[in-house]
């Protein structure tokens, strides 16, 4: 295998070919990652620049707007989605002026040298625990918007807002998934609004979690991506061999349902812990190298869903480093693919900023051309 068709391999993941005329483009590619930063042990923006470059990943996400990030970014290439946290939801929905300075002090003056493709109003706000945050999200959503708008940049910043599975009422059979009465409300009349500006439904998906909820009645190896029998859904007779791709086609039927099935899902955080607590047995190192290298590896393919299987899946893995400070339990602080010192905490094909050794270098790059030849075999 040559290093012609890596290239190709590279290009195809990462290329913008796919977008529309006249869309925003919000995600180059397939594959993205989310860079989290609630650590004291992570290397600088400019540094984890560097190391994005290397690993060719081109599309970032970030849960606040800092100004260190941005300035790192600045002239990179790289796409960048940026957060608007929750704590202030309430404030940009009643007031539209201190949405324009937020837009203003965090988008306008980094354009355009900064790649800023994307704002993402709050996370995980519907099904949450915070009714007011729930009442806010619409208004902060489109305050955000009309201050990009009014900018001239609505062209080249994408409005969003990220959904756990908290959302849904159910999501087995995928068919069968609806969105939760209690958040209706709120969910059709945004959904109504992301529907008129061209916004993407976001959700963060984690076979990790719903496996940790109920290993009983679900083969781990479904959630792997590994060989399994794969379920079928008895309503549209298709048929999924991994838990991913059900995720996602339960947010396509969730959106049917309430009347938005053209929407585009986007996957905007997903991953696998590599270290848990007791009752967090597969939290492991190989488990996590496998669920993410098998998820690269069928990103790559740049194929749909058996239920969508002509729009390309598009995912942003869940994260970049662990984060040692958040809290929770161990598995929260456990989510990364690169340690601290940049190095790779297990391989999937990345090259880190450094390796522990000569030797183990040199195995990575051996073992990331024999694990990805099926991949390319595929394209080719």
């Amino acid at each position: 295998m040559g290093f012609f068709a890596w290239f190709l391999l590279l290009y195809f993941v990462a290329s913008p070919n796919d977008l529309a005329l006249g869309e925003v483009r919000g995600f180059t590619g397939t594959y993205g990652i989310n860079y989290g930063r609630i650590a004291d042990n992570i290397p600088s923006p400019e540094r984890v620049v560097k190391l994005l470059k290397a690993a060719k990943i081109k599309n970032v996400r970030i849960y606040d707007a800092d100004h260190s990030v941005l300035k790192a970014f600045r002239g990179s290439g790289l796409d960048l989605v940026i957060g608007l946290p929750n704590e202030y939801l309430k404030d940009m929905s009643a007031d539209a002026d201190h949405a324009m300075n937020w837009v203003k002090e965090n988008v306008q003056q980094f354009h355009p040298e900064t790649h800023i493709r994307g704002i993402a109003v709050g996370n995980e706000v519907l099904g949450g625990n915070n009714q007011e945050n729930e009442q806010a999200l619409l208004g902060a959503v489109k305050n955000i918007y009309n201050a990009v708008n009014k900018l001239h940049l609505a062209d080249v910043v994408q409005i969003t807002t990220a959904h756990s599975q908290a959302v849904f009422a159910n999501s087995y059979p995928p068919s069968s998934c609806i969105f939760r009465d209690s958040i209706v409300q709120y969910m059709k009349p945004l959904l109504q609004f992301f529907s008129q500006i061209g916004s993407p439904f976001c959700i963060n998906a984690y076979p990790f979690l719903a496996y940790m909820s109920d290993p009983g009645n679900i083969d781990l190896n479904y959630a792997l991506f590994q060989s399994n029998p794969g379920i079928d859904d008895s309503n549209t007779k298709l048929h999924y061999d991994n838990m991913f791709d059900a995720q996602v086609d339960a947010s396509y039927a969730a959106l049917a349902d309430a009347g938005f099935g053209k929407m585009e899902v986007i996957v905007t955080e997903t991953g696998w812990a590599s270290r848990g607590d007791e009752n967090e047995a597969v939290a492991t190192n190989q488990n996590a190298r496998t669920y993410n290298y098998n998820l690269r590896k069928r990103l790559a393919k740049r194929k749909g869903t058996p239920f969508r299987p002509k729009i390309m899946a598009k995912a942003y893995i869940f994260a970049l480093f662990n984060e040692n400070l958040k809290p929770g339990p161990t598995s929260e602080r456990n989510f990364g693919l690169f340690k601290p010192d940049g190095s790779i905490s297990y391989n999937i094909g990345f090259p880190g900023l450094r390796s522990s050794s000569t030797s183990s270098s040199l195995l990575s790059l051996k073992v990331w051309a024999m694990e990805l030849a099926s991949t390319i075999s595929f394209l080719f």
